[in-house]
């Protein structure tokens, strides 16, 4: 059983790859203040 190779979990690829967690670090926060944006402007009364 010793010469099987141990399967490397998923979260912990996630976490070893710099590049995913840059552009993650990028992208999430970024669509978030856009969709944070859109609420706020949709909230807004219609002047008439």
């Amino acid at each position: 059983m010793a010469d099987q190779e141990e399967r490397v979990p998923v979260m912990q690829q996630v976490l070893d790859n710099p590049f995913l967690l840059l552009f993650l670090g990028i992208t999430v926060p970024t669509v978030l203040y856009i969709v944070w944006g859109v609420m706020e402007v949709a909230n807004i009364a219609v002047a008439r």
